[in-house]
């Protein structure tokens, strides 16, 4: 750690006189600590004095007290006759930059905390640390910095996408694994500029990477003689996606399975809420909301049955593509699976159940029993309680046992119950296997592929291409002997892109901490030169 001093660099000034100034501010007096000077044009040394002048600056505060400094500076007669400045002025590079009007400790001081902060943020502890300067002047300092994101010559590098705008702009961060920093941000995600970037940087050897097509064709084309390695966790979330588009035509099917081994089946129906003459304005809204999806699916069908694409049918109705993809795909309207959240009102449950097979049927009534045995909610929270487990207004009249819904399956949340299997969802999976000898088939395949990636069996793999030939993952399987010398290179490699999507979660809270006001160029100058 270097040495720090009253001064701003002992070496270069001598303090000559410090007073105060005014009430509240210390006025440092300076001069040159050297008796010559080189000429910045020729650099021929000089002793020969022509004038002097004073320069005012800013300096680190003291304890918060504002500190200013006069400098004494000295021009200088150029001796060599063939130079074409015949008088100079002293440069002091340590102590204040050339036309600068705040000292090199100050300036350093600032820009660390735009790096850190940003603008706003940063101009609001420099007022509390004793330093004045606005938002605005700590972003043009920064931006003058624009040449000063290191070019550093990595040997093993990440590569990834990230979102400047989610679903429809999209930029790549590059990453230096061995030490874990970002070295660069693109402003695209393009297999021309990442090319470009890599082919300025030689010393790469090995590049991890997703599947995307256009980032291997990057690395193959600019970095031949690098090694690829898929990433491992990019790989597993591939076989989690490919394994859910199996199970996605099959809902009835999973629906059955569910039903099949639940110990209580009657309780697993969903019965629709009987109606009211005057139901809630919630289960109204509720109603509308409903029947609005309805409208949308038809419409969605009905196009979809006229032969349109999916991205047509988006870009004609508004809906999102994978919206129209799960519809499609669903064999029916997905009807919302009705979702119970714990409250503070289920600590209570028990008393309610009594007291409503009592006949107290009045919310307010039970309220206020219950703030007697320390609820402290509103009644509202009750009345809300009540009607979501007892039903809308009929529930009043009846005192019929809560319905439980049925356990929520989706094809997403049983992917990954075979990935991952437990004792509790084994009789679920045997029950699906006996009914779908193609879903068995698949759950194998994707199993002993998670075993592969977690273990790093390299020596299973070409037994496992040959497993997946005539399963519905032979697409999947398929796709990775493409990209196997990327795949294999994983297996035998501990390199990843973890340290990347650590930067990206970095990355994206300075994003959201500048307000999305700033530009790309600032962005790219706090990350890769934050520490």
């Amino acid at each position: 750690m270097r040495q720090r001093t009253l001064v701003p660099d002992a070496e270069e000034v001598v303090l000559q006189e410090l007073r105060v100034e005014g009430r509240n501010r210390l006025l440092m007096v300076l001069c040159s600590a050297g008796e010559e000077s080189s000429c910045p044009g020729c650099g021929q040394r000089s002793r020969r004095v022509h004038s002097r002048y004073a320069r005012r600056l800013s300096d680190l505060p003291w304890e918060g007290i504002p500190v200013r400094i006069e400098l004494c500076v000295r021009r200088f007669f150029c001796g060599a006759d063939d130079c074409g400045q015949h008088i100079f002025t002293e440069r002091l590079p340590r102590t204040v930059q050339r036309y600068g009007r705040r000292t090199c400790r100050l300036a350093d001081a600032l820009s660390q905390i735009a790096l850190v902060l940003g603008g706003s943020a940063g101009s609001r502890l420099a007022e509390q640390l004793g330093i004045l300067a606005s938002g605005s002047t700590l972003l043009r300092g920064l931006r003058k910095k624009a040449g000063a994101v290191s070019a550093a010559s990595p040997r093993v590098v990440g590569i990834d996408d990230w979102a400047w705008r989610k679903g429809q702009r999209y930029r790549t961060i590059l990453c230096d694994l061995e030490k874990g920093k970002v070295i660069d941000l693109l402003p695209d995600r393009s297999a021309e500029s990442t090319a470009e970037w890599l082919k300025a940087h030689p010393t790469i050897e090995i590049v991890s990477r997703d599947r995307a097509s256009l980032y291997a064709q990057a690395a193959e084309k600019a970095v031949p003689h690098a090694m690829q390695i898929a990433d491992r966790w990019h790989l597993l979330r591939n076989l989690s996606e490919a394994l859910t588009g199996v199970l996605a035509p099959h809902h009835r099917l999973m629906a059955e399975a569910v039903r099949a081994v639940s110990p209580c089946p009657e309780s697993l129906v969903i019965e629709k809420p009987v109606a009211t003459p005057n139901p809630h304005r919630a289960e109204r809204a509720k109603q509308r909301r409903r029947e609005h999806r309805v409208g949308s699916y038809e419409s969605v069908m009905e196009q979809v049955r006229n032969g349109l694409s999916q991205a047509e049918i988006a870009r004609r109705l508004g809906i999102d593509r994978r919206t129209i993809r799960r519809w499609t795909g669903a064999g029916g309207f997905p009807e919302r699976k009705p979702v119970f959240r714990t409250n503070s009102v289920d600590p209570y449950r028990e008393f309610l159940d009594r007291r409503w097979q009592q006949g107290c049927h009045n919310a307010s009534q039970l309220w206020r029993e219950m703030r007697e045995l320390g609820f402290t909610g509103m009644a509202s929270i009750v009345r809300n309680w009540i009607r979501q487990r007892r039903g809308p207004k009929a529930s009043r009249l009846s005192s019929a046992p809560i319905v439980l819904p049925p356990p929520r399956i989706s094809p997403r949340r049983t992917a990954w119950q075979i990935l991952k299997p437990c004792e509790s969802n084994q009789p679920y999976l045997d029950e699906l296997y006996r009914r779908s000898p193609e879903i068995a088939a698949s759950a194998t395949v994707a199993q002993e592929f998670f075993r592969i990636v977690q273990q790093r069996d390299i020596a299973a793999w070409p037994k496992w291409c040959d497993l997946a030939r005539g399963t519905p993952l032979a697409s999947f399987a398929k796709h990775l002997c493409r990209d196997e010398a990327a795949v294999r290179a994983a297996l035998e490699h501990a390199w990843s892109n973890g340290p990347v999507e650590g930067n990206v979660h970095r990355l994206k809270l300075i994003k959201r901490s500048m307000y999305g006001r700033a530009k790309f160029d600032l962005l790219r100058l706090r990350v890769v030169n934050a520490a």
